[in-house]
């Protein structure tokens, strides 16, 4: 059996995507006792590591005592091999799905419309000092917006 989750490269996949994926592992690990799951990644190890840090939450919530074993080893794995490249938008995702499986946070489902960006301070990205920022707006992972620098 093989299910495509994928989701662009450097890109944080929706909460509600995450969920799915949790799911569908656990639908699998739990139908026999031979099944296993195998994740394919065509990008950064990043995104690998949301699907594994997630699932150990979910499983963690889920968990039988004979899957305590199994979680260990996949928080060893992501902790040597996954961890040190995630990008801080994959860790807060991370930090998001937690909260919604302990029921910390809820989530809306209303649109957000966003108003306006406010920069406090120009950073110094340039050698002479300052930077040129540009502003990219995505809706469904397709841009929406892009401003000029």
């Amino acid at each position: 059996q093989v299910l495509d989750f994928g989701w662009p490269d450097l890109h944080t996949p929706a909460l509600e995507k995450i969920c799915s994926i949790c799911k569908a592992m656990d639908t699998w690990l739990n139908a026999a006792a031979h099944n296993v799951v195998v994740l394919h990644n065509k990008g950064n190890r990043g995104r690998l590591g949301v699907v594994v840090a997630a699932y150990m939450h979910y499983s963690n919530i889920s968990a039988s005592a004979e899957q305590a074993l199994d979680r260990f080893a996949m928080k060893r794995f992501y902790e040597d091999k996954v961890v040190p490249v995630g990008q801080p938008s994959q860790k807060r995702y991370i930090h998001y799905f937690s909260g919604l499986l302990s029921g910390s946070i809820k989530m809306n489902n209303k649109p957000l419309f966003l108003h306006h960006v406010i920069m406090h301070g120009i950073p110094n990205f340039e050698s002479k000092g300052g930077c040129r920022p540009f502003l990219k707006i995505y809706q469904a992972m397709q841009p929406v917006y892009t401003s000029g620098i």
